[in-house]
Protein backbone atom coordinates (compact mmCIF):
# COMPACT_ATOMS: atom_id res chain seq x y z
CA UNK A 1 0.00 0.00 0.00
CA UNK A 2 1.54 3.26 -0.77
CA UNK A 3 1.74 6.32 0.79
CA UNK A 4 -1.18 7.99 -0.66
CA UNK A 5 -3.73 5.90 0.17
CA UNK A 6 -2.61 5.37 3.85
CA UNK A 7 -3.71 9.30 4.31
CA UNK A 8 -6.38 8.88 2.23
CA UNK A 9 -7.56 5.73 4.65
CA UNK A 10 -6.47 8.46 7.42
CA UNK A 11 -8.56 11.02 7.06
CA UNK A 12 -11.96 8.73 6.42
CA UNK A 13 -11.20 7.33 10.09
CA UNK A 14 -14.33 8.84 12.98
CA UNK A 15 -13.23 11.63 15.02
CA UNK A 16 -14.16 13.20 18.32
CA UNK A 17 -16.68 16.22 17.14
CA UNK A 18 -14.90 19.56 18.34
CA UNK A 19 -17.69 21.01 18.98
CA UNK A 20 -20.24 19.01 20.93
CA UNK A 21 -23.77 21.01 21.99
CA UNK A 22 -25.70 18.72 24.40
CA UNK A 23 -29.64 20.03 25.17
CA UNK A 24 -28.79 23.55 24.85
CA UNK A 25 -31.60 26.03 26.07
CA UNK A 26 -32.19 29.66 25.63
CA UNK A 27 -35.13 31.71 27.01
CA UNK A 28 -35.64 35.53 26.89
CA UNK A 29 -37.66 36.63 29.89
CA UNK A 30 -39.80 39.03 28.81
CA UNK A 31 -41.93 39.59 32.03
CA UNK A 32 -42.07 37.56 35.15
CA UNK A 33 -44.18 34.79 34.01
CA UNK A 34 -43.30 34.70 29.83
CA UNK A 35 -40.50 33.68 28.32
CA UNK A 36 -39.38 33.72 24.53
CA UNK A 37 -37.95 30.03 23.56
CA UNK A 38 -35.06 30.83 20.88
CA UNK A 39 -33.45 28.15 21.79
CA UNK A 40 -35.23 24.84 22.79
CA UNK A 41 -33.11 21.84 23.95
CA UNK A 42 -31.00 21.24 20.75
CA UNK A 43 -27.86 18.80 20.13
CA UNK A 44 -25.39 18.51 17.72
CA UNK A 45 -21.93 17.54 16.70
CA UNK A 46 -19.56 19.58 14.27
CA UNK A 47 -16.62 18.06 13.57
CA UNK A 48 -13.39 19.11 12.93
CA UNK A 49 -12.54 20.50 9.50
CA UNK A 50 -16.11 20.16 8.89
CA UNK A 51 -19.01 23.19 7.48
CA UNK A 52 -22.13 22.43 9.75
CA UNK A 53 -24.89 24.42 7.11
CA UNK A 54 -27.61 25.98 10.24
CA UNK A 55 -30.81 26.91 7.93
CA UNK A 56 -34.20 28.21 8.83
CA UNK A 57 -36.91 31.15 8.62
CA UNK A 58 -36.05 34.58 9.96
CA UNK A 59 -36.59 34.08 13.68
CA UNK A 60 -36.17 30.24 14.34
CA UNK A 61 -32.80 30.86 16.47
CA UNK A 62 -29.50 30.14 14.45
CA UNK A 63 -28.30 33.79 15.02
CA UNK A 64 -29.00 32.63 19.08
CA UNK A 65 -26.84 29.37 18.74
CA UNK A 66 -24.03 31.17 16.99
CA UNK A 67 -23.97 33.61 19.84
CA UNK A 68 -24.12 30.65 22.86
CA UNK A 69 -21.15 28.88 20.88
CA UNK A 70 -19.22 31.70 21.20
CA UNK A 71 -20.64 32.58 25.09
CA UNK A 72 -21.55 36.05 23.72
CA UNK A 73 -25.13 35.55 25.56
CA UNK A 74 -25.44 33.25 28.77
CA UNK A 75 -27.14 29.90 27.83
CA UNK A 76 -30.58 29.02 30.40
CA UNK A 77 -29.32 25.33 30.27
CA UNK A 78 -27.34 22.56 28.46
CA UNK A 79 -24.14 22.15 27.67
CA UNK A 80 -21.35 22.79 24.67
CA UNK A 81 -18.22 21.20 24.41
CA UNK A 82 -15.40 22.46 23.05
CA UNK A 83 -12.46 19.87 22.31
CA UNK A 84 -13.32 18.14 25.67
CA UNK A 85 -14.05 21.60 27.59
CA UNK A 86 -17.20 22.42 28.92
CA UNK A 87 -17.31 26.10 27.96
CA UNK A 88 -20.31 27.02 30.60
CA UNK A 89 -17.59 25.74 33.08
CA UNK A 90 -14.62 28.14 32.45
CA UNK A 91 -14.02 31.36 34.33
CA UNK A 92 -13.25 34.39 32.91
CA UNK A 93 -9.66 34.06 32.32
CA UNK A 94 -10.19 30.16 31.03
CA UNK A 95 -12.79 31.77 28.92
CA UNK A 96 -10.15 34.27 27.82
CA UNK A 97 -7.28 31.72 26.48
CA UNK A 98 -10.39 29.92 24.74
CA UNK A 99 -11.09 32.74 22.43
CA UNK A 100 -8.28 32.41 20.68
CA UNK A 101 -9.42 29.17 19.38
CA UNK A 102 -13.04 30.12 18.31
CA UNK A 103 -14.00 33.26 17.16
CA UNK A 104 -17.21 34.74 14.66
CA UNK A 105 -17.75 36.96 11.80
CA UNK A 106 -20.75 38.58 11.67
CA UNK A 107 -23.71 39.56 9.30
CA UNK A 108 -23.32 43.26 9.32
CA UNK A 109 -19.97 44.48 8.55
CA UNK A 110 -20.57 47.82 8.96
CA UNK A 111 -21.87 47.84 13.11
CA UNK A 112 -19.27 45.15 14.11
CA UNK A 113 -16.39 47.06 13.05
CA UNK A 114 -15.08 50.55 15.10
CA UNK A 115 -16.23 53.46 12.82
CA UNK A 116 -13.06 55.59 15.03
CA UNK A 117 -10.27 52.68 14.23
CA UNK A 118 -8.59 52.68 11.07
CA UNK A 119 -8.38 48.86 9.69
CA UNK A 120 -4.66 48.66 10.95
CA UNK A 121 -6.06 49.36 14.41
CA UNK A 122 -8.76 47.26 14.19
CA UNK A 123 -6.35 44.27 13.38
CA UNK A 124 -3.93 45.30 16.01
CA UNK A 125 -6.75 45.06 18.72
CA UNK A 126 -6.85 41.32 19.38
CA UNK A 127 -2.82 40.85 18.63
CA UNK A 128 -2.40 43.16 21.45
CA UNK A 129 -5.15 41.95 23.67
CA UNK A 130 -3.65 38.39 23.83
CA UNK A 131 -0.12 39.12 23.38
CA UNK A 132 -0.08 36.94 20.18
CA UNK A 133 2.82 38.72 19.31
CA UNK A 134 5.60 41.06 20.02
CA UNK A 135 5.83 44.59 19.01
CA UNK A 136 8.83 44.24 16.45
CA UNK A 137 6.25 41.52 14.58
CA UNK A 138 3.28 43.43 14.81
CA UNK A 139 3.37 45.06 12.11
CA UNK A 140 3.91 42.12 9.71
CA UNK A 141 1.27 40.15 11.18
CA UNK A 142 -1.01 42.95 10.22
CA UNK A 143 0.21 42.87 6.59
CA UNK A 144 -0.16 39.39 6.78
CA UNK A 145 -3.56 39.18 7.96
CA UNK A 146 -4.82 41.57 5.48
CA UNK A 147 -2.94 39.71 2.32
CA UNK A 148 -4.62 36.17 3.55
CA UNK A 149 -8.32 37.92 3.93
CA UNK A 150 -7.61 39.41 0.19
CA UNK A 151 -6.83 43.10 1.31
CA UNK A 152 -4.57 45.76 -0.42
CA UNK A 153 -1.82 47.18 2.02
CA UNK A 154 -3.37 50.44 1.95
CA UNK A 155 -6.96 49.14 3.12
CA UNK A 156 -4.97 49.20 6.59
CA UNK A 157 -5.07 52.92 6.77
CA UNK A 158 -8.95 53.43 6.28
CA UNK A 159 -12.14 53.34 8.01
CA UNK A 160 -14.62 51.27 7.92
CA UNK A 161 -17.16 53.70 5.89
CA UNK A 162 -14.57 54.64 3.48
CA UNK A 163 -15.15 50.81 2.19
CA UNK A 164 -17.56 49.02 0.59
CA UNK A 165 -19.32 45.89 1.91
CA UNK A 166 -17.49 43.44 0.73
CA UNK A 167 -14.19 44.88 2.20
CA UNK A 168 -15.58 45.26 5.18
CA UNK A 169 -16.20 41.71 5.42
CA UNK A 170 -12.82 40.80 4.72
CA UNK A 171 -11.59 42.96 7.04
CA UNK A 172 -14.18 41.02 9.53
CA UNK A 173 -12.69 37.53 8.49
CA UNK A 174 -8.93 39.07 9.07
CA UNK A 175 -10.16 40.25 12.35
CA UNK A 176 -11.69 36.17 13.10
CA UNK A 177 -8.25 34.86 11.71
CA UNK A 178 -6.36 36.91 14.23
CA UNK A 179 -6.29 34.34 16.72
CA UNK A 180 -5.25 31.57 14.96
CA UNK A 181 -8.94 29.83 15.56
CA UNK A 182 -9.92 26.54 14.77
CA UNK A 183 -13.83 27.37 14.85
CA UNK A 184 -15.61 30.21 13.48
CA UNK A 185 -18.87 30.86 13.34
CA UNK A 186 -20.24 32.57 10.19
CA UNK A 187 -23.24 34.51 11.16
CA UNK A 188 -24.92 35.61 7.61
CA UNK A 189 -21.99 36.77 6.96
CA UNK A 190 -22.43 37.13 3.11
CA UNK A 191 -26.43 38.01 3.45
CA UNK A 192 -26.32 41.98 3.06
CA UNK A 193 -23.75 41.67 0.22
CA UNK A 194 -23.92 41.82 -3.90
CA UNK A 195 -24.49 38.35 -5.34
CA UNK A 196 -21.24 38.61 -6.96
CA UNK A 197 -19.24 40.02 -3.63
CA UNK A 198 -20.89 37.02 -2.01
CA UNK A 199 -19.33 34.73 -4.14
CA UNK A 200 -15.79 36.39 -3.69
CA UNK A 201 -16.70 35.64 0.35
CA UNK A 202 -17.64 31.95 0.02
CA UNK A 203 -14.51 31.03 -1.91
CA UNK A 204 -12.29 32.83 0.49
CA UNK A 205 -13.85 31.12 3.50
CA UNK A 206 -13.34 27.49 1.38
CA UNK A 207 -9.53 28.54 1.02
CA UNK A 208 -8.77 29.76 4.19
CA UNK A 209 -10.61 26.30 5.90
CA UNK A 210 -8.45 24.23 3.19
CA UNK A 211 -5.22 26.31 4.05
CA UNK A 212 -5.61 26.55 7.30
CA UNK A 213 -7.90 23.14 8.57
CA UNK A 214 -10.79 25.60 10.26
CA UNK A 215 -14.16 24.38 11.14
CA UNK A 216 -16.98 26.36 10.41
CA UNK A 217 -20.74 26.36 11.85
CA UNK A 218 -22.47 29.07 9.15
CA UNK A 219 -25.81 30.29 9.67
CA UNK A 220 -27.87 31.06 7.16
CA UNK A 221 -31.21 31.60 5.48
CA UNK A 222 -29.27 31.57 1.56
CA UNK A 223 -30.06 27.62 0.91
CA UNK A 224 -27.98 28.03 -2.46
CA UNK A 225 -25.25 29.30 -0.69
CA UNK A 226 -25.38 26.46 2.15
CA UNK A 227 -25.38 24.30 -0.66
CA UNK A 228 -22.14 25.40 -2.12
CA UNK A 229 -20.21 25.86 1.16
CA UNK A 230 -21.62 23.00 3.65
CA UNK A 231 -20.74 18.95 4.28
CA UNK A 232 -23.61 18.55 6.42
CA UNK A 233 -26.81 21.06 6.94
CA UNK A 234 -29.03 21.42 9.94
CA UNK A 235 -32.86 22.45 9.71
CA UNK A 236 -33.59 24.51 12.42
CA UNK A 237 -37.49 25.56 12.81
CA UNK A 238 -39.00 27.85 16.29
CA UNK A 239 -36.29 26.98 17.65
CA UNK A 240 -35.36 23.11 17.18
CA UNK A 241 -33.21 21.13 14.78
CA UNK A 242 -36.53 18.91 12.82
CA UNK A 243 -33.54 17.49 9.98
CA UNK A 244 -29.93 16.89 10.14
CA UNK A 245 -28.49 15.49 6.82
CA UNK A 246 -25.27 15.50 4.87
CA UNK A 247 -25.68 18.49 1.90
CA UNK A 248 -26.06 15.63 -1.10
CA UNK A 249 -28.87 13.79 0.77
CA UNK A 250 -30.85 16.85 2.29
CA UNK A 251 -31.30 18.67 -0.94
CA UNK A 252 -32.04 15.21 -2.88
CA UNK A 253 -34.02 13.64 -0.44
CA UNK A 254 -35.55 15.81 2.73
CA UNK A 255 -37.43 13.57 5.07
CA UNK A 256 -38.77 16.84 6.91
CA UNK A 257 -41.78 19.02 5.45
CA UNK A 258 -40.47 21.67 6.11
CA UNK A 259 -37.23 20.70 4.74
CA UNK A 260 -39.51 19.91 1.43
CA UNK A 261 -41.16 23.49 1.62
CA UNK A 262 -37.80 24.83 2.57
CA UNK A 263 -36.15 23.14 -0.75
CA UNK A 264 -38.70 24.58 -3.05
CA UNK A 265 -38.82 28.27 -2.45
CA UNK A 266 -35.07 27.83 -4.02
CA UNK A 267 -35.06 29.31 -7.45
CA UNK A 268 -34.51 26.81 -10.60
CA UNK A 269 -32.84 27.38 -13.83
CA UNK A 270 -34.66 25.22 -15.88
CA UNK A 271 -36.08 25.42 -18.73
CA UNK A 272 -37.59 22.52 -19.73
CA UNK A 273 -40.10 22.34 -16.47
CA UNK A 274 -42.21 24.96 -14.44
CA UNK A 275 -40.75 25.28 -11.07
CA UNK A 276 -43.49 25.06 -8.01
CA UNK A 277 -43.40 25.80 -4.91
CA UNK A 278 -45.21 24.30 -1.71
CA UNK A 279 -46.47 27.02 0.00
CA UNK A 280 -47.66 26.97 3.78
CA UNK A 281 -50.49 27.89 5.21
CA UNK A 282 -51.50 29.02 8.40
CA UNK A 283 -49.38 31.00 11.17
CA UNK A 284 -46.38 30.25 12.89
CA UNK A 285 -46.68 29.06 16.75
CA UNK A 286 -45.64 31.38 19.27
CA UNK A 287 -41.97 30.75 20.62
CA UNK A 288 -43.61 32.68 23.82
CA UNK A 289 -45.92 29.14 24.20
CA UNK A 290 -44.90 26.42 21.76
CA UNK A 291 -47.09 23.42 21.63
CA UNK A 292 -46.28 20.79 23.52
CA UNK A 293 -46.39 18.10 20.54
CA UNK A 294 -44.72 19.09 17.20
CA UNK A 295 -44.44 23.48 16.08
CA UNK A 296 -44.74 22.13 12.59
CA UNK A 297 -48.40 20.92 12.90
CA UNK A 298 -50.31 24.19 12.23
CA UNK A 299 -48.62 24.80 8.91
CA UNK A 300 -47.88 20.91 8.09
CA UNK A 301 -49.92 19.36 5.03
CA UNK A 302 -49.61 15.90 6.28
CA UNK A 303 -50.02 16.35 10.08
CA UNK A 304 -52.53 14.25 12.05
CA UNK A 305 -53.74 14.19 16.06
CA UNK A 306 -50.88 12.23 16.65
CA UNK A 307 -48.77 15.11 15.81
CA UNK A 308 -50.19 17.59 17.51
CA UNK A 309 -49.94 15.61 21.10
CA UNK A 310 -46.16 13.66 20.31
CA UNK A 311 -43.02 15.05 19.46
CA UNK A 312 -40.77 12.39 18.41
CA UNK A 313 -37.91 14.11 18.72
CA UNK A 314 -34.70 14.30 16.13
CA UNK A 315 -33.73 10.57 15.48
CA UNK A 316 -31.51 8.89 12.80
CA UNK A 317 -34.07 7.10 10.57
CA UNK A 318 -31.09 6.53 7.62
CA UNK A 319 -27.36 6.12 8.54
CA UNK A 320 -26.32 10.24 9.36
CA UNK A 321 -30.07 11.08 8.41
CA UNK A 322 -31.87 12.45 10.97
CA UNK A 323 -35.41 13.97 11.56
CA UNK A 324 -38.14 14.44 13.49
CA UNK A 325 -41.17 13.90 11.53
CA UNK A 326 -42.51 10.36 12.32
CA UNK A 327 -44.09 10.55 8.84
CA UNK A 328 -40.04 10.57 7.48
CA UNK A 329 -41.20 7.27 5.01
CA UNK A 330 -44.83 9.62 3.52
CA UNK A 331 -43.05 12.84 2.78
CA UNK A 332 -41.67 12.29 -0.67
CA UNK A 333 -45.05 10.88 -1.89
CA UNK A 334 -47.19 13.47 -0.09
CA UNK A 335 -45.09 16.31 -1.26
CA UNK A 336 -45.57 15.49 -4.69
CA UNK A 337 -49.13 14.96 -4.30
CA UNK A 338 -49.63 18.61 -2.68
CA UNK A 339 -47.30 19.64 -5.59
CA UNK A 340 -49.80 18.27 -8.14
CA UNK A 341 -53.05 19.96 -6.30
CA UNK A 342 -51.71 23.19 -5.84
CA UNK A 343 -50.41 23.30 -9.63
CA UNK A 344 -54.15 22.43 -10.64
CA UNK A 345 -55.26 24.93 -8.45
CA UNK A 346 -53.20 27.56 -10.58
CA UNK A 347 -54.22 26.46 -13.70
CA UNK A 348 -57.95 26.79 -12.39
CA UNK A 349 -57.67 30.12 -11.28
CA UNK A 350 -55.98 31.12 -14.35
CA UNK A 351 -58.40 29.89 -16.53
CA UNK A 352 -61.21 31.89 -14.27
CA UNK A 353 -59.02 35.37 -14.66
CA UNK A 354 -58.98 34.75 -18.16
CA UNK A 355 -62.78 34.47 -18.29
Amino acid sequence: MNENTDMNEKTLLPEEPLVRIQNLKKYFKIDNKKYLHAVDDISLDIMPRETLGLVGESGCGKSTVGNLLTRLIPETSGEVIFDGKSLFQLNKDEMMKMRREMQMIFQDPYSSLSPRKTIRKILKEPLELHQMCDKDNLETRIIELAEMAGLEPYVLDKYPHELDGGKRQMVGIARALALNPRFIVCDEPVSSLDVSVQATIINLLMDLQEKMGLTYLFVSHDLSVVRHISTRVAVMYLGQIVELAGTDTLFGNPLHPYSVALLSAVPKIDFGKTSHRIVLEGDVPSPVNPVSGCRFFGRCWMASEKCKEHDTGLREVEPGHFTSCSCYDEVKKRASEKLRNQEKEEVKNGKESVR
